[in-house]
Order: structure tokens, then C-alpha cells, then sequence
């Protein structure tokens, strides 16, 4: 009944209401990225005017609209506290899209709305680039350009399929030369990435660590990086990606090292790398910040394209801006290294320091550890494998709901609750070895990943969010130490690695097959990767690998300039010679009918260029009388005119084609 209600509707209306449609499909896409008001006032704009279409009302005047535009401005300014900006002007544009709609009157209207709708379109590239948003896009595109085309259509009631077919033929037109901009227009930076605004980035880390913080990460399972290895991978126990360093504890947060020691006395790195180097390739996630994660330890730069960054003291890479747009790199690290001073140093009291009065029963068990296993740093070794021994045997739980913490948060995990996540585990011993004069700190980061079997890259997610620590040694220098081991030794492994509860539907998938359901992530995953390595991450140095593989040896912006208008000019030329193509084979009856009229234009007949075929034997008989060749030339017109309109006429345009080379002209005729 819907249907048929539809297909009854005047074509003004049918029309109104696919692109009301299209725009709802716009609009829908920016629900997740504004405001609650702005949706619901979109919804309710679209829905009042497809009622006004549906019933044939007239659509509201102008204070109507100005008052929707007044309250838009004024909800905008108290969401945002501003009427710029990408937010505030994604919000508006989103509105005035809707607000539009409610003055589409004339065909002029209609333009607007259409250009309104694909400036809008490039707006959800501000928030995300991932292969749906695209599809999404794509789906919007067609839905602009099929309403378009419609609009082109002005006479009768074409079919909405119709338009559709051409919307996507031209689609298809333009696609190579899509392609070719793609491949070779050069590749500006500050235009071609869209990062998102400064304060709402989200990253799996921080420069500080409150207990419970990342806790409350881990259960995010958006993904933080992806890895491919060249050659067999380390073991997965081994994957430590190496993020902010946090060496400074004032009883409620680790922060980074604020020394008091001059620069010249500050710890350096004195990294020693040895063994042969696992090289790999990382695609950052844009996480607003500037650490670039790197597998422990990595001497070099990682490598990119721009890519501008330094090594601190504490071995963390850091970038010179911060990622804002999906970043690949190629490193290599050494998994057997040392680094740090072998003797001790002054500087290294940084390291030892506790703030006063906090965790009283942790600096009571240090003296009794030391009192049973001695002290100094010769006893180093044998304290830390002590500590080590307690977390293994002491019933000491790994978990993700460990409670609420209070001031002392260490002896609350060594005496009371027994149970934490990877920072409250790290925390604690970190404070426990300070205690016992041994220099520790907490180092974050991730730790593990997943392997994709189809297309072999490791994925890092956010719940792989690690914190573990280092121990200064004498003689070694800082020792990686992870005592979540200790308690959960899987935990670093490949039997416990922790999941975040899926939605209605993978989790209906996993229940009935779990085997499908993660063929089925690992696919589209997958997916998603090859979208970020071959389009967002296609760059400059991409683009002068493909002069490379063109033939030039040192490619430069000229090659990629000269390149590009050579194709410019082949394709200028294709296309002129298909146009005189299509002429040559344009309506093979009009040419047949052009040649005639020209070779009696030629025999002195006068006003016939124009004239069809009947009207041009008459007036052949009247230049030339009925003779036999002027009856042969007439007879030859009337039935060319009858193969055109008269669907059963004997002829075929071949026949009358070979007729016309053997026609025997008036006398008067050139032979």
C-alpha cells in the first residue's frame, strides 16, 4: 500500500522525498560526532517537511526559518562556546543542510541543497577516514548525484532507476581520472590530512598513570598499531612496545622525571645494543600525542617520510609533532641490549625517591626483606627475585576489578586486597624496590598483539595497554622486570589475552560459532588495513617509488609534474578522438540521408541541406523533371523514408546504402 501510495504521488513530491532521504543518510552518518540537539532538530526538520509533501501543505515562511536559525546559533554557541571551528561548524552545517530543505521551492533551491550536500559530505573526513566511512560516502554520493541528474530531467516523469544508471555511469567516468589525481597530484601535508582538534584525542596511554587508569582502558578494543615483521616475528612474550617512561611519584601519580640534577648530570641512555635486529613496520593509530612506539630497544630513527624524532634518555622515540593522522614507519630494534650507567650514579637518587607519608607497611616490609636477604647493591639481585617469589606465592590475583584503592595504594596490594591490573602490580613494586634502596621506575606501553591470518600483520588494541618495570642493577644497568609475570605469567603469553565484551551481534556470532566470528573480524580487519596502507597512508615517498617503478632513477616533483600532464594530454587526445568517433557512428540513417543532400547540393540542387527525405524528392522532380534517374533518385528517398518510420518496410539500411553508390543521377551530373 506504502508502494503504490508512492508511485501516485505528483513527480515534485516523489523527488522531494528521495532527496529528504539522501539527506537523512547524510546526516545519520554525523550522529556519533554532534550534538544530541542536533540530530534530534535535523530529524525533526526532515520529518516536518516530508509530512508538508506528503499532505500538499505549503511549506512555512521566513520567521519560521529564522527562528529554527536563531535557535541553532544559540545552541551551538552554548555547546561549543563558539561558532568556529570544526565541531561548531560541522554542527551548524549539519543544520543549515535540513533548514534548507524547507525553502526548496524551485529548481535553483534544489542546486543549493545538492552543492550544501556535498560540502557536507567532506565534513565526516574530519573525523574519520576508515573504509565504512568511506562506503557510507559513497553511498550519499550516488543518492546527490542520482537526485541531480534527476534534476536535469525536467519534462515527464522519468524513473528514479534511470537517473540512478546515469548517476553511476558518470560515476564510472570519472574514476580514472580520480586515479590518476590520486596516484600522482602532488601530496601537500597541511591539505591532504585532516586531523582532528588537539583536546579530544584518545590514546591508550598517558604521560601520567593514576591506579585505575588504565584499567579503564584495557577493555577498549579499538586497535592502537599494527605490525609486520620482516622475516619470523619475536615470540609474543617478547613484544614490548616501549611508550612513556614515568619515574616521579608524589603518593597518588606517576609522572615523568622532573630532575633537580643540571643536564650534565642527568642519566643518559648508553644504549648497547648486540645480536641481530628485528626489523618491522608499525601504522600508528592518530592518538594526538608525540610517542612513537617501538619494540624494546631500538638504536636508529624509525623511518617515514617527514618523519622528524629523538631518542630520550629513558629509550622512548619520540616525534617532533604530534600524530594526528595515521602514521607508518619502518624501525629495527635489538632484542638483546643494555642500556643505562653500569656504576652507580648520583643522578640515580631521582629513582629511589618516595614522598613522605604514604604506604607506611611497604616501607616495613622492605626492612624486613633486606634484614633476611641483605643489603646494598650487591643484594640487588637476590631482593628482586625475592619480591618476585612473594607475587608468585603469596596468592596474589590478576584482575580487572580489583576495587577501589585508597591513599596507600602499595599497602593496600601487599596486605589487603592481594589483587590488581598491570599498573597496580607495577606500582607496587616499584615502590617496594625504592624502599629497598634499589633505583626502579615504571615504563608503559603495550604489551603482545594478535596475529591476523589474513594478511599477516600483528594488531596491538588498546586492551594490550601494559605497564611494567625497570630495576637498576649494578653492573647491568636498568633491567626490564614485569611482575605482572609473576602473577599471571599467561598474561604475557598467548593463553589469556584479555577481550572486550562485543555487541549484540558478533556476540549472537561468537556464541553460535566462534571460529566464524573471528574469521570474520580477522577479515574485515584486514580490510581496513589495506585501506590505511595503500589510500590514507599513500604519501609522498609512495608517490615517487611509482616514478621508480616507471623508470626514472631519481624522481622529483618536475618527473611527477611531467608525468602527470603527459597523461593529461594522452587522455585530452583519447577523448577528442572518441568524440570524432562517436560522430562518425552517430544515427549511420542521418549520414546516409547528409550524403545525398550534399551530392545534389553538388548537382545544382538549391535549399535541399535541410529538408527530409519525401520533401527532397519533390523537390528533385521539380529541378529535373520525372527522367528515369531523377524517378530512380525519388524512389531511393521514399523508401530511406519509410525504413526510418514504417517498422515494416523490406529495406535494410545496408541494402540502401549499396543502392546509393550504383544510383544513376540526373544527366546532368559529373560522371
Amino acid at each position: 500500500m506504502a508502494r503504490f501510495s508512492i508511485a501516485a504521488l505528483p513527480r515534485d513530491a516523489r523527488d522531494t522525498l528521495f532527496l529528504l532521504a539522501v539527506i537523512g543518510w547524510i546526516a545519520a552518518m554525523q550522529i556519533p560526532h554532534v550534538p544530541w540537539w542536533c540530530s534530534a532538530m535535523v530529524a525533526g526538520v526532515l520529518g516536518w517537511r516530508t509530512a508538508l509533501t506528503l499532505r500538499g501543505q505549503p511549506l512555512p515562511g521566513w520567521p519560521w526559518r529564522l527562528g529554527l536559525l536563531a535557535l541553532t546559533l544559540g545552541a551551538t554557541w552554548l555547546t561549543h562556546r563558539t561558532l568556529l571551528g570544526r565541531d561548531a561548524g560541522v554542527t551548524l552545517i549539519v543544520v543549515l543542510l535540513a533548514l534548507k530543505t524547507l525553502e526548496l521551492r524551485a529548481r535553483r533551491d534544489a542546486f543549493v541543497v545538492f552543492f550544501l550536500g556535498f560540502f557536507t559530505l567532506l565534513t565526516h573526513f574530519f573525523y574519520s577516514q576508515s573504509l565504512l566511512t568511506a562506503a557510507g560516502i559513497l553511498v550519499a554520493l550516488l543518492g546527490l548525484l542520482t537526485a541531480l541528474v534527476n534534476a536535469h530531467l525536467p519534462v515527464g516523469r522519468p524513473p528514479l532507476m534511470q537517473s540512478a544508471r546515469t548517476a553511476a555511469g558518470m560515476a564510472a567516468l570519472g574514476a580514472p581520472i580520480m586515479l590518476v589525481l590520486f596516484l600522482l597530484f602532488p601530496r601537500m601535508a597541511p591539505l591532504w590530512g585532516l586531523p582532528s582538534d588537539a583536546n579530544t584525542g584518545r590514546s591508550g596511554l598517558s604521560n601520567n598513570m593514576q591506579v585505575g587508569q588504565i584499567a579503564q582502558l584495557v577493555l577498549d578494543d579499538s586497535i592502537a598499531l599494527r605490525v609486520r615483521f620482516e622475516g619470523a616475528p619475536p615470540p609474543q612474550r617478547e613484544l614490548y612496545f616501549r611508550g612513556p617512561v614515568l619515574s616521579d611519584f608524589n603518593g597518588i601519580e606517576w609522572r615523568p622525571l622532573r630532575s633537580d640534577f643540571p643536564p650534565q648530570m642527568a642519566l643518559a641512555a648508553d644504549l648497547a645494543v648486540s645480536g641481530p635486529p628485528v626489523r618491522y613496520e608499525v601504522t600508528l593509530e592518530p592518538h594526538q600525542r608525540r610517542w612513537l612506539l617501538l619494540l624494546d630497544a631500538a638504536a636508529r630513527a624509525p623511518e617515514a617520510p617527514g618523519l622528524d624524532s629523538f631518542m630520550t634518555p629513558e629509550l622512548q622515540w619520540v616525534s617532533q609533532r604530534p600524530v594526528n593522522a595515521l602514521l607508518r614507519y619502518r624501525a629495527q630494534s635489538h632484542p638483546a641490549f643494555r642500556h643505562g650507567p653500569l656504576q652507580s650514579s648520583v643522578a640515580l637518587q631521582d629513582q629511589v625517591a618516595l614522598p613522605p607519608g604514604f604506604n607506611p607497611r611497604t616501607l616495613a616490609l622492605a626492612v624486613q626483606l633486606r634484614a633476611q636477604h641483605g643489603a646494598g647493591p650487591q643484594a640487588a639481585p637476590a631482593l628482586v627475585n625475592a619480591v618476585l617469589d612473594r607475587l608468585r606465592t603469596g596468592g596474589y590475583q590478576y584482575t580487572l576489578e580489583p576495587g577501589v584503592y585508597g591513599q596507600h595504594t602499595a599497602d593496600e596490594f601487599w596486605f589487603d586486597k592481594r589483587a590488581g591490573f598491570c599498573e597496580h602490580i607495577a606500582s607496587s613494586f616499584v615502590l617496594l624496590m625504592r624502599a629497598m634502596d634499589i633505583p626502579a621506575r615504571i615504563v608503559t606501553g603495550y604489551q603482545g598483539g594478535e596475529l591476523n591470518g589474513v594478511d599477516g600483520y600483528w594488531t596491538v588494541r588498546q586492551r594490550d595497554a601494559h605497564a611494567w618495570a625497570e630495576v637498576w642493577l649494578t653492573g647491568q644497568g636498568w633491567v626490564r622486570v614485569d611482575p605482572t609475570s609473576a602473577v599471571a605469567p599467561a598474561r604475557t603469553g598467548s593463553l589469556e589475552r584479555l577481550n572486550a565484551p562485543g555487541g549484540v551481534f558478533t556476540g549472537a556470532i561468537g556464541t553460535l560459532n566462534p571460529t566464524l566470528a573471528a574469521q570474520l573480524r580477522a577479515t574485515w580487519e584486514a580490510l581496513n588495513n589495506g585501506w590505511n596502507q595503500w589510500v590514507l597512508n599513500y604519501t609522498q615517498g609512495q608517490q615517487l617509488n611509482l616514478l621508480k617503478g616507471l623508470g626514472f632513477s631519481s624522481p622529483s616533483w618536475s618527473d611527477l609534474a611531467l608525468v602527470l600532464s603527459v597523461i593529461v594530454v594522452l587522455v585530452s587526445l583519447a577523448g577528442a578522438a572518441w568524440q570524432l568517433w562517436e560522430r562518425q557512428q552517430h544515427d549511420p540513417w542521418l549520414r546516409l540521408l547528409r550524403r545525398c543532400q550534399q551530392r545534389l547540393q553538388r548537382l545544382g540542387l538549391e535549399g535541399g541541406e535541410q529538408l527530409p527525405p519525401r520533401a527532397l524528392a519533390q523537390r528533385v522532380l521539380q529541378r529535373w523533371g520525372h527522367t528515369d534517374a531523377s524517378r530512380a533518385v525519388t524512389d531511393w528517398l521514399i523508401r530511406l523514408e519509410a525504413l526510418r518510420y514504417a517498422p515494416s518496410s523490406p529495406d535494410s539500411l545496408a541494402t540502401l546504402q549499396r543502392e546509393f553508390r550504383q544510383l544513376p543521377w540526373p544527366k546532368d551530373a559529373p560522371t
